[in-house]
This record gives structure tokens, C-alpha cells and sequence, in this order.
């Protein structure tokens, strides 16, 4: 699928990764829906860049922590209908992540890495996956993480919400073939943690083969590859993770 005219939902676009997807596919030509939940500045400020670019760029407000996702993706279908706006990529990139040791996990950890890691892209991938497989073209990236294999006893509910994401990608692969693609990305130390401490940077850098972390670019450039490189993988995971599975 060639990126020059589509249009991109991306969840989570405002800052870090999501920003640098926005930023690429905007450069190589794709129409971009900018989602966020509280980062409005930002995401005014992404908009802004791309149009001084030349780039066309929309925002879309949404709080997917809350109850009532299958409505509120049917409430953004309908609002980019009316946009006439047809999504032809979508890219789930929005997550919660923080550490919720074992002993301190509670019911409320657990609903919101569910509700915004797994419960969200999945209705989202598969509402906008069903009119891609109408129109019989389409895209679906999912961000996942590569800890999904190397799970850490601190940050159990997120890694579980995004072992459930991978689930998910894999069969929706299935049940949206042949026409749309679903693939994922696991990425690595791509960025330092917030509140990362000196001592927790440098254990995450050996952790890796290449002794560095990545940057935004990395995972853009793959997405760009999903989108554009090929139209002949799909139910796969694609890791960038600078060869932490490895070590």
C-alpha cells in the first residue's frame, strides 16, 4: 500500500513514539488523525508542525480509560463519517504504563491497562478492520512490547494487557484476511522510562546487544515498512528491541 494520500488514525499520537509516526507518514504524504486523551497541547502543537510542513492533520479527543468502549468507537466512526474521512491505517500506539508490583496490584491497575492497552485497540481494530475488509483494503498496526516474552514481576497488568494485545493481532490477522493486514511491533528500550533512575538506564542499556536505547525513528521506520514495504505480511510481530531478546 503506497502511504502518499491515505489517511492514518493514530491512538496516542500526541507525544514520544506516536509523534514520530505522525511526523514520518505525515512527510511521506498519509492524512493524519492525531487521537489523544489529556495531552491537548501537544497534540495542537503536532498538528501545527505538520501543516507548516504541508502535511494535513486532524485531532480526534478521546478517554479510552473509561467504561463504554464499543459505543465510544462507534461514536468515532461516526464523527469521521461525517468528516467523510475513510480510515484506510490504523495504528494502535495509546498504552498506560506504570509499575504495579505484585502485592500493590489492585482492581483499578487492572481495569485501566485493560480498558486502554487491550480493550480499546481491540474494538477500534476490529470496527475499523471490518470497513477495510468492505472496501477490501487496509492496514492495522499494533504497538506491543517485547517484555511480553520476558515478562518483569513489577509490571504484571501491563505486560498481561499487551500479552493479550498480541493475542489479539494474531487472530484478528485471520479474521480480517485476505484483504487487510494486522501486524505488530514490539519495541525495546526505545525511550528512557519517566523517572527512570541513572541506575535503571544503564541496566536497561545492557539489557540490550547494542548497549543503547533506540529512538522514535526506529519504530517509525518500521511502521513505514508494514504500511508500504509489503502487502505480503501479515499476524506477525515485528521486534525492535536492539537485540534485548538475545541477551
Amino acid at each position: 500500500m503506497e502511504i502518499q494520500g491515505k489517511t492514518v488514525l493514530i491512538t496516542g499520537a500526541a507525544l514520544r513514539i506516536g509523534r514520530e509516526i505522525a511526523l514520518d507518514l505525515s512527510r511521506c504524504g498519509a492524512r493524519v488523525i492525531i487521537h489523544y486523551c489529556q495531552s491537548q497541547k501537544a497534540a495542537r502543537m503536532l498538528a501545527g508542525d505538520i501543516r507548516r510542513e504541508g502535511g494535513e492533520a486532524s485531532l480526534l479527543a478521546a478517554d479510552f480509560s473509561k467504561p463504554g468502549t464499543a459505543v465510544l468507537v462507534r461514536h468515532i466512526q461516526n464523527r469521521l463519517k461525517r468528516e467523510k474521512l475513510a480510515v484506510d491505517v490504523l495504528i494502535n500506539n495509546a498504552s498506560v504504563f506504570y509499575p504495579a508490583p505484585l502485592k500493590k496490584i489492585n482492581e483499578k491497575n487492572w481495569e485501566d491497562m485493560m480498558r486502554v492497552n487491550l480493550k480499546a485497540p481491540f474494538f477500534l481494530a476490529r470496527e475499523f478492520g471490518l470497513e477495510m475488509a468492505a472496501r477490501k483494503q487496509g492496514k492495522i498496526i499494533q504497538i506491543l512490547d517485547w517484555t511480553v516474552q520476558r515478562p518483569h514481576p513489577d509490571y504484571l497488568p501491563y505486560i498481561i494487557s499487551k500479552s493479550g494485545l498480541l493475542t489479539a493481532t494474531l487472530g484478528l490477522a485471520k479474521a480480517l484476511a485476505p484483504h487487510v493486514q494486522v501486524n505488530g511491533i514490539a519495541p525495546g528500550p526505545i525511550l528512557e522510562a519517566r523517572g527512570m533512575t541513572p541506575g535503571e538506564k544503564k541496566r536497561a542499556v545492557e539489557r540490550t546487544a547494542l548497549k543503547r536505547f533506540g529512538h522514535p525513528r526506529d519504530i517509525a521506520a518500521a511502521v513505514r515498512y508494514l504500511i508500504e514495504g509489503s502487502d505480503f505480511v501479515t499476524g506477525t510481530v515485528l521486534p525492535v528491541e536492539g537485540g534485548s531478546l538475545i541477551m
